[in-house]
């Protein structure tokens, strides 16, 4: 198979740049909210609120409102013309769930913008990249705990927004050791390991991760649970001609030792490099990853390279 071809990139943001914040998934407790509108205020954003966000489902409480509602409110926030960016609160639950509701052909007609999330958000990360084309940024999100509380979090999210040349070589944070040595080239794609699992045989799903550089990591999963989604993904053949792996935090999982050793025994015989811990994902002070660039992992120095900034 060839490898993917790099996605387009939204512009970069400036001062003054309108952000919209919406709900996909899950519901937003309003004093972490308020919080993350701060810290964008702070960096000269103008932060706008759809109503959404603030939605309960009335009979699943884990839903930032309705399927139709959620779809609504990022929608809307994408097709505003005077949006720049749209930022995800938080993940949690719900974001397949309404990710076929999208009109996909007006939101590509609304031209490239820039999108931040992770965990719940890959199956939005994964729709943006096949629906539209578009590269977007595995990132902390507004009102999440660990984006609230890091202050390398937001420092490594800003740069990535304002001046995404000073981050282009990302170096891992969180020990960057490798699993398996050496160095190689593709297109950045990943996220969430269940999320991923789960978009198997969806409509519009990516076919395989082949000649792209895999990001990975989870959260709250027992071992045998992520050897049921990596051999899942095995299985399928969606690892099939993957040019590199990333393994980021695995918060709330078993103890990382015997947790080294599955991904060793799953992972270890694709015969590509992979690096462990390096620091994006649940865990405290995590990077922002963007997806759909071209660059070099180098497993051994704990490094990604990209070809080009992130954004435009």
């Amino acid at each position: 198979m060839t490898s993917p071809a790099p996605l387009t990139r939204p512009a970069r943001l400036a001062p003054g740049a309108r952000v919209a914040v919406v709900a996909p998934s899950g519901p937003v407790p309003e004093d972490r909210l308020e919080a993350g509108l701060d810290i964008l205020l702070g960096w000269g954003l103008e932060p706008v609120v759809e109503p959404q966000v603030r939605s309960v489902h009335g009979q699943f409480d884990y839903l930032a409102g309705s399927d139709a509602e959620r779809a609504d409110g990022l929608q809307r926030a994408w097709c505003d013309p005077s949006v720049d960016a749209v930022l995800c609160a938080r993940g949690g639950y719900g974001a397949q769930r309404m990710a076929d509701l999208l009109d996909w052909d007006a939101m590509r007609a609304a031209g490239p913008k820039v999108f931040v999330g992770y965990s719940d958000i890959t199956a939005l990360h994964e729709a943006f990249a096949a629906r539209l084309g578009l590269a977007t940024l595995h990132g902390p999100m507004v009102a999440a705990a660990d984006f609230l509380k890091s202050v390398r979090a937001q420092d490594h999210l800003k740069a990535t927004l304002f001046a995404p040349e000073t981050v282009q070589t990302i170096t891992s944070v969180g020990g960057g050791r490798p699993l398996v040595g050496g160095t190689a080239r593709g297109v950045t794609l990943g996220g969430c390991l269940c999320l991923l699992a789960a978009d198997l045989g969806a409509p519009h799903a990516r076919p395989s991760a082949a000649g792209g550089l895999l990001c990975l990591e989870d959260t709250g999963e027992e071992t045998y649970r992520i050897d049921r989604y990596l051999t899942q993904l095995l299985r399928a053949g969606w690892l099939d001609g993957v040019s590199g792996i990333l393994l980021g935090s695995w918060e709330e999982c078993d103890a990382y030792d015997g947790l080294r050793v599955l991904l060793a025994d799953r992972l270890g015989g694709l015969g590509v490099p992979i690096v462990e811990e390096f620091g994006f994902g649940h865990c405290e002070g995590a990077l922002t990853i963007p997806f759909g660039i071209p660059g070099e992992l180098d497993a051994d120095a704990g490094t990604l390279t990209l070809d080009v900034p992130a954004l435009a």
